[in-house]
């Protein structure tokens, strides 16, 4: 059985770049998964910021362009507490945009230096384009 999007999980996809549309419509074939968060508002933004849950305000961030250049996803169930499996999840979506030709990073590794240990804020389920 393939896997498929949950409503919401469709809609915050919907408000994303074109290419982390594909990356991610090809992802959901190899994991089950679940879109948290595409393009944010000024006011979710800046109270994710206040939460410590984000290091940029409005309008800094990534997801706050339109289309969304940057999107929360996590592996289905989601476990909040396992960085080894977020880690795993990551490298397919790394893996998939390799694929696809498009330049991902993460925020498990800002750097790309495949060290995850030299953060200084750690967002595991947050992946953005480069360019």
């Amino acid at each position: 059985m393939m896997n498929h999007w949950s409503a919401a999980s469709a809609a915050r996809l919907a408000t994303c770049d074109p290419r982390l549309v594909a990356v991610f419509d090809h992802v959901l074939q190899i994991v089950d998964c679940s879109i948290l968060c595409g393009s944010r508002d000024e006011a979710t933004q800046n109270q994710m910021f206040c939460d410590g849950k984000s290091t940029l305000r409005w309008p800094q961030s990534k997801h706050n362009q339109t289309p969304s250049r940057a999107i929360d996803a996590a592996p289905w169930p989601i476990d909040w507490q396992g960085r080894e499996r977020l880690s795993l999840f990551a490298g397919i979506v790394l893996g998939v945009a390799d694929a696809h030709g498009i330049r991902l990073r993460w925020g498990g590794d800002w750097d790309r230096d495949f060290t995850l240990t030299d953060n200084n804020f750690d967002d595991l389920v947050h992946f953005e384009l480069m360019e």
